[in-house]
């Protein structure tokens, strides 16, 4: 067996050692590799905070240096295992599962008012650690699964549920704060995440009006709160997805900005394709990097990520890709982490992940 180093976690399944770094990867399997739980800690250099900030700011320098630099993607201090890892692809079902057990959990999170709390940034320096819990049981939940979000921690306090929506057009998930009700009328509709017809673009957002119904001064329209574009792969090869995130940017007080299209041609998905980036800021998935040895691809999830899977990213900033915005992979076969940093808040990482199950086949 190879030795694998404490700092590697596999992304995807192992690979043909003929196959150069840049080869496709196999279907989506199991791997039950260890990984390592050392805390990531982020370079010092550099307040993250600032790059989420947009638009008429005082001197971004000034503003963040009063912040604490936020720590990545793990918050907890854990007990890091012994540099020795068996990278054994069959992996040793104890092994995988003692990993499952020392996962971390979430810090004390208080929800006092769920709806606001899912729409509010995670604060500064505190990772926000949740799990996502697929459920396929039922009549139609085979092609329909609800998806439920609660804090990875002892009180497994539930945040949302989404589901798709059917009879429609294109993949279209309404998320809400009663795991109960998913109507789209009723008073827990909290968002929704909407797709292209090809299921290669997505758009996030959150309760408000249509613009057909806007109020004189366009203050009940509704937000979008994020888009996601996977890069369509037509050689139809399996291999490590390419995502692009786009948010909107934050103010000097670290609010989210407001984005309220009046039109199709006024969103974050348009402003982005016409390179108008004003209050927008562009997030991308880290790349995994390809491994000799284990000839496979691999990142590091820092123990948070069990399992081999094409879903599984961590979203970074290009200016600085050691603080993670948002990581998400598999523990089990319908069981998966969610961890999400400030400027991010639970709806925007949940509907993030929503489109990461989306069948796309021009991205597999």
């Amino acid at each position: 067996p190879h030795a694998v180093t404490p700092s590697q976690q596999y992304l995807v399944p192992h690979e043909c050692p003929l196959c150069p770094p840049t080869a496709p990867t196999s279907s989506d399997e199991e791997d039950d590799s260890d990984a390592s739980t050392k805390p990531i800690r982020s370079e010092k250099k550099k307040n993250p905070v600032s790059l989420f900030q947009t638009g008429g700011d005082p001197p971004k320098e000034k503003k963040t240096k009063k912040k604490a630099p936020p720590k990545a993607a793990e918050s907890e201090e854990e007990t890091p295992e012994t540099p020795q890892k068996n990278s054994n692809k069959k992996g040793k079902g104890k092994k995988s599962k003692k990993v499952k057990e020392e996962r971390a959990p979430s810090p004390v999170i208080e929800v006092d008012n769920l709806e606001e709390f899912v729409l509010r940034p995670a604060p500064q320096g505190v990772t926000i650690k949740c799990r996502v819990t697929r459920d396929k049981k039922g009549m139609d939940r085979g092609l329909y699964p609800t998806y439920y979000l609660h804090l990875d921690n002892d009180k497994k306090v539930f945040l949302l549920a989404g589901r798709k929506r059917k009879k429609s057009k294109t993949s279209n998930y309404l998320i809400s704060i009663d795991p109960t009700d998913l109507s789209r009328g009723g008073e827990n509709f909290i968002g929704k995440l909407r797709s292209n017809l090809m299921g290669t673009k997505f758009t996030v957002f959150d309760n408000g009006a249509n613009p057909d119904r806007a109020n004189a001064n366009w203050s009940n329209v509704r937000q979008e709160l994020s888009a996601v574009v996977y890069e369509t792969n037509v050689l139809g090869f399996k291999g490590p997805r390419k995502m692009t995130v786009i948010i909107p940017g934050m103010n000097s007080d670290n609010e989210r900005v407001p984005i309220r299209p009046r039109n199709d041609n006024d969103g974050l998905l348009m402003r982005w394709q016409n390179k108008n980036m004003d209050n927008v800021i562009e997030l991308h998935n880290k790349a995994p990097v390809w491994n000799d040895e284990t000839q496979s691809y691999v990142l590091n999830f820092h123990g948070r990520v069990t399992h081999a899977s094409v879903k599984n990213f961590q979203i970074v900033h290009s200016s600085d890709p050691d603080y993670i915005v948002m990581q998400f992979g598999r523990v089990a076969d319908d069981a998966f982490t969610m961890d999400y940093n400030y400027p991010l808040c639970a709806v925007q990482a949940f509907a993030i992940a929503l489109s990461s199950f989306d069948g796309k086949l021009a991205c597999e």
